[in-house]
């Protein structure tokens, strides 16, 4: 027997957790066990060398682990969050950007509004003077039993936030994104099997596998060269979970490898689609589920 191979359902803690809650958006601190980024275990091969990166939700969760990659494999990386709550969060992601050699920017605000959006792309444009990736990873969700528990202010949001912003940031983007550029979008596992308890996410996030796989049509018969793809995760251990989901204590149990994923195992994807390697996959989904299936 191979002593390097491990049984995947026992590589990370397996639920139950304890029992814990947050106030939105959460913090990493807070979170128990702690999450996975890849702190200590990413290594980076060169793979993104000389690239610029704007990732949003950069701050924590899968956004903070794509971040120490992508910063590992040689990309200068703004990092995209909401909340002065996580400021803590992106200051310690982009310590770990600085860390690997490269160059982190940080930008607080609300990517539901559009003007910030191009605020976003405009400070990355003056500071790396082009875009080549660009990750819409930040999302909202939040937990509600009945459709009359859904507040019509919380479904417009839930849109602006995980779904309007992909538009308002590919728009404004787009001019500044060289041919064999990458664009890479957060959808999830609801998008084949949403949960009841998240009608409102769910749908954003079926909106966005759809908007990415048309969008990449629209460029690349354009002519601009730029592939748009989406990675769909399944449960992940982020400030998210206990911050917007009943008993986080049993989060991803119901996956066939018995836990929720750490951001550690869901960031590979994203550079590989960020790559080189990748230049024939476009208009792809990704799925990273712990065994969910997405067919």
């Amino acid at each position: 027997m191979n002593s390097q191979n491990q049984n995947p359902a026992d590589k990370y803690p397996q639920p139950p957790f304890p029992k814990q809650s947050q106030e939105v958006p959460g913090r990493e601190d807070l979170l128990e066990p702690r999450a996975d980024h890849g702190e200590k275990t990413y290594r980076g091969t060169g793979r993104l060398k000389g690239k610029k990166a704007l990732i949003t939700g950069g701050d924590s969760g899968i956004g903070k682990a794509v971040a120490i990659a992508f910063a590992r494999e040689g990309a200068d990386v703004l990092i995209s969050y909401l909340d002065s709550v996580e400021d803590d969060d992106a200051n310690d992601t982009a310590h770990y950007v600085r860390e690997a050699g490269q160059k982190a920017v940080l930008v607080r605000g609300d990517i539901s509004k559009e003007a910030h959006c191009q605020e976003i792309v405009a400070r990355a444009v003056e500071e790396f003077g082009q875009i080549d990736i660009l990750v819409n990873n930040a999302a909202f969700q939040m937990a509600r039993e009945s459709l009359q528990e859904i507040p019509s202010e919380e479904w417009e949001y839930t849109f602006a936030t995980n779904i309007h912003s992909m538009f308002y940031l590919c728009k404004a983007a787009e001019a500044h994104m060289p041919p064999g550029s990458s664009i890479i979008n957060t959808t999830s596992v609801n998008a084949y099997s949403p949960k009841p308890l998240l009608l409102p996410y769910a749908a954003t996030k079926a909106a966005i596998q759809n908007f990415s796989a048309n969008l990449n049509q629209v460029l690349l018969e354009a002519g601009k060269g730029i592939r748009v793809n989406a990675v769909a995760p399944g449960p992940v251990w982020t400030p998210l979970i206990p911050s917007t989901m009943p008993e986080p204590e049993n989060f991803g149990e119901d996956t066939p490898t018995g836990r929720p994923g750490q951001p550690v195992e869901i960031a590979p994807v994203y550079v590989f689609l960020a790559s080189d390697e990748s230049s024939y996959v476009a208009g792809a989904t990704i799925p990273v589920t712990g065994g969910r299936i997405t067919i």
